[in-house]
């Protein structure tokens, strides 16, 4: 059973992005999408998290045919069974750093794994508050935030782009251990070639499609 299917997907904005966009996701699975600048990574990222109507094609995400659902359907997919981390953070900076994750945890009524935030190194700022914390630091605790709601899927657009080295590679070793433990499916749009060769599958975006990597 696949967690993610989408078929022949196209989009354009004043020109062409890309068209006949194919792939599936299943559990304990992950891909990596690569491509140039302007290319419509984040677009097509946004188009199968839920966000964003294609111009052509269907998104088939957890059984649900995602734009033939309502407004309704698709906020409750949100809420429960979708986790995307964007590459601004967007934590609620007047808030601590457990309050953010706590949020949470509350709407899609999950429990915190508290090993999780050990494993993302930011136990021992959890009591600060987000504008105290560095960019990396907020970004981490983002990540626990999105992973708090025990997402089926997660969508993950440059995760680590304000992080080290070091520090990227032990927040994806915390995502690809998470899908394998929940069986759950992740898809990355990054830049880096090291982190998208750990994913089961690296394609490149380009204008015709999805390409594998060479």
């Amino acid at each position: 059973m696949s967690l993610l299917h989408a078929q022949n997907i196209s989009h354009a904005f004043d020109y062409l992005l890309f068209e006949n966009v194919n792939f599936t996701l299943s559990p304990k699975e992950s891909m990596a999408i690569l491509g140039v600048s302007g290319s419509g990574k984040s677009t097509l990222l946004h188009i199968c998290s839920t966000l964003l109507h294609p111009n052509q094609g269907e998104v088939i995400l957890c059984d649900h045919n995602i734009y033939n659902d309502n407004d309704d359907a698709r906020l409750k997919l949100r809420r429960y069974d979708v986790g995307i981390i964007f590459q601004s953070h967007y934590l609620f900076k007047g808030f601590f750093a457990n309050e953010n994750v706590e949020l949470a945890s509350f709407i899609s009524d999950q429990a915190i794994d508290s090993s999780i935030l050990e494993r993302l190194g930011i136990s021992d700022f959890m009591h600060y508050r987000v504008g105290d914390l560095s960019g990396g630091q907020q970004q981490r605790v983002s990540i626990a935030r999105v992973l708090a709601k025990k997402p089926k899927i997660i969508f993950a657009d440059e995760p680590t782009g304000n992080l080290d080295d070091k520090t990227a590679q032990e927040v994806m070793n915390v995502l690809f251990e998470y899908i394998e433990k929940e069986n759950a499916a992740l898809l990355l749009v990054t830049h880096n070639h090291q982190l998208a060769k750990q994913c089961t599958y690296t394609r490149h975006l380009h204008v015709d499609g999805l390409k594998e990597e060479s």
